[in-house]
């Protein structure tokens, strides 16, 4: 377990929140309205206003994208009301991590910040990562890209103490998971196949109620860092290994310190130290549940967990609407 930071003071564990429960709230409100552009919008600047009423000197090492593309919480941005004087924290978020679920009024949306030390979150350019993940209390290392499908689910499957046909995997389902899926069914595996939001497909490896034992396949390089931020707080294993598909990319990657392009990262690579993620619920989903108003209140359902206590805190908010 990390040592607790001095810098990532008690006080931030619940400033988090309040930080993705505005992103929360203020995306809710477009729920089902078909328009993912104007929910991300409203996401980010809310969390974008929150963020810079905290005591902190905050950059943005995971965000909307590169400055030219991304107007608020770009990469590299700098946040929060004591910009050269606060403590140094950086940040990566995701203000509507499932913008299509939200405008289409699917599961599983979620508004997503993980922060740590500064230097201590894997600045990880907007490309493509190969994921896998699983949840606490196997041996160390059992998973591994450089495995066969087939073989990561027979080890895990032996050390769950289960035949493979009893593992249950989560899978975004997009057409490059077309052969994901098929080695998947050979050995007759359960699928569960999510249309987005794969922070949460991650953290469902730790919930025993979602029934999901191994998270594979190809997704956002981003989410892969706040989900490796999750999985620090609460245990589990992740391997990513960034995808690039041209130069571009590449030369991306460069720009953000990643030499080895093939380096297969563990979950400490992409989250060191001490960290505290936190999450609130825009659907429901099976980790949180979405926005709800009831009667002359807002309902917020969050989490929010630290690393180097192990703590788990699950926040339900309510707050009156005027």
């Amino acid at each position: 377990m990390p040592k607790a930071s001095k810098t990532l003071d008690r006080v931030l564990v619940l400033e988090m929140v309040r930080v993705t429960e505005a992103a929360a709230i203020a995306s809710a409100k477009l729920i089902g309205r078909g328009d993912e552009k104007a929910a991300d919008a409203a996401a980010v600047q809310a969390m974008r206003e929150a963020l810079n009423e905290l005591y902190m000197d905050g950059t943005v090492v995971i965000g909307e994208g590169e400055r030219d593309e991304a107007p608020m919480l770009y990469i590299g941005e700098k946040v929060g009301s004591a910009i050269g004087k606060g403590p140094e924290i950086d940040i990566a978020l995701d203000p509507l991590e499932g913008t299509t679920i939200t405008a289409k009024a699917g599961p599983n949306a979620l508004a997503v910040l993980a922060i740590a030390e500064k230097g201590c979150l894997l600045n990880a350019p907007d490309v493509y990562m190969d994921k896998i993940a699983i949840g606490p209390g196997y041996p160390k290392d059992l998973i591994d890209l450089d495995k066969s499908v087939a073989d990561n689910v027979k080890a895990l499957a032996k050390a769950k103490g289960v035949k493979p046909r009893e593992i249950i995997a989560c899978v975004l389902d997009r057409p490059r998971h077309e052969k994901l899926i098929a080695e998947l069914r050979k050995l007759g595996c359960g699928i569960m196949l999510i249309p987005d939001g794969d922070v949460a497909g991650v953290i469902a490896t730790t919930n025993p109620e979602t029934n999901i034992d191994i998270y594979m396949g190809q997704g956002g390089a981003p989410e892969g860092v706040l989900a490796a931020a999750a999985l620090r707080c609460v245990g589990g294993q992740f391997k990513g290994r960034l995808v690039f598909r041209n130069d571009d990319e590449r030369a991306r990657a460069a720009k953000w310190g990643v030499t080895d392009l093939d380096k297969q990262y563990d979950l400490k690579e992409l989250a060191k130290g001490d960290c505290i993620f936190a999450a609130t619920g825009v659907t429901d989903g099976s980790l949180l549940g979405g926005v709800k108003q009831v009667g002359g209140k807002l309902i917020t359902h969050s989490v929010v967990m630290r690393a180097s206590s192990g703590t788990v805190r699950w926040v339900k908010g309510e707050r009156r609407i005027d």
